[in-house]
């Protein structure tokens, strides 16, 4: 099978792209140059400026030959995803695009931008998607990339384009080696400096969120790339069961031998460093029986492996996330301890 992989050099791209390559697959990646992971032996590099995010254009060279499929890592908005269904409308059979759970009717209730009382979880492929799009456009300081990022408009783009068959999967809050939101990278700091509690609101504490580790997140991508009976699907990706925060910290601690504990107090006691925004009586939990079932996707790590490789990585990434100052270890000591705080 001949992949084209527009991306995949960064974070979830390696895996994706070391797999299918190890699989017998023939990979071409196209991306900008500038950051060159170690990937296998035999696969293809194309560099071009125009690979820089949202790809609007793409050089000659890859539609001179017809495609199996292409993997879409990075889709914007529709603007992207009109250039990728018209560039390679009659070179590809397939493509796939990989989206967001941000997507759900239940992300905007959480992020502010939609009204209404909360979805009921789990959130199925078929859940009620947001009716207010491009979220981050009227958001002050937001990158400009972000004006246009819509994945509503990705996912609509390329199912509306007849000649091509579309796979889209939409992924949780993806962490592992190499998560440039380090979403482990708080409790991490915590537990190496020594900390007994661990303090989070209240509400934040018994918020679930759906999460996957990124091997496993991998995993699920090549088998739509890979699958002919993906064609003409939506996937959510991401575990099987959905912890609170709370629990999630907790499990994170025991696997690196961590005997504190987590302390949820009220919103209104937290120093202003632990305020976490959103409403958080909207869990976002996915439905993850419809991959699981028809493309037989299972998560191969162990969630103790997943955490000790999240953290060893934090570990090697720390200058990134300096230690919180004396003060702000006082106030959470002073959260503590006023009594209003309670372990989960």
């Amino acid at each position: 099978m001949r992949v084209l992989v527009v991306g995949g050099t960064r974070f979830l791209g390696p895996p994706v792209v070391t797999r299918l390559s190890n699989l017998g697959h023939e990979v071409t990646v196209f991306h900008r140059g500038e950051h060159e992971p170690s990937l296998p032996f035999g696969v293809r590099h194309v560099h071009a400026p125009e690979a820089a995010s949202p790809v609007v254009a793409f050089p000659p060279e890859l539609t001179e030959l017809a495609w199996d499929v292409v993997l879409s890592m990075m889709p914007v908005g529709e603007r992207d995803a009109r250039a990728l269904v018209e560039t390679f409308r009659g070179v590809t059979r397939r493509l796939v695009a990989l989206s967001s759970g941000d997507v759900y009717r239940a992300y905007g209730i959480f992020s502010g931008t939609e009204a209404g009382p909360p979805e009921r979880m789990p959130l199925a492929e078929d859940a009620p998607l947001r009716e207010n799009l491009l979220p981050y456009s009227q958001m002050a300081g937001a990158p400009a990339d972000l004006a246009e990022y819509e994945k509503i408009l990705v996912e609509h783009t390329i199912f509306t384009e007849p000649s091509i068959s579309s796979t889209v999967l939409r992924l949780p809050a993806v962490y592992g080696p190499g998560d440039r939101q380090h979403r482990f990278a708080s409790a991490w700091r915590r537990i190496t400096d020594g900390r007994g509690e661990i303090v989070l609101g209240r509400r934040h504490a018994r918020f679930r969120w759906t999460h996957g580790y990124v091997d496993d997140v991998a995993d699920a991508i090549v088998l739509a790339v890979t699958l002919e009976r993906a064609k003409g699907r939506v996937y959510n990706v991401g575990e099987e069961r959905t912890p609170t925060i709370a629990e999630r910290i907790e499990a994170f601690g025991r696997a690196l031998g961590w005997g504190g504990r987590v302390i949820a107090a009220p919103e209104e006691e937290l120093p202003p460093h632990l305020v976490v925004p959103g409403n958080f009586a909207q869990d976002i939990v996915y439905d993850t029986s419809r991959i699981r079932r028809e493309l037989d996707w299972r998560e191969n790590a162990s969630a103790e492996d997943a955490f000790r490789k999240t953290a060893a990585w934090e570990k090697e990434s720390a200058a990134g996330f300096p230690h919180p100052s004396d003060e702000e270890y006082a106030a959470e000591d002073r959260a503590v301890r006023s009594g209003k705080g309670e372990a989960t």
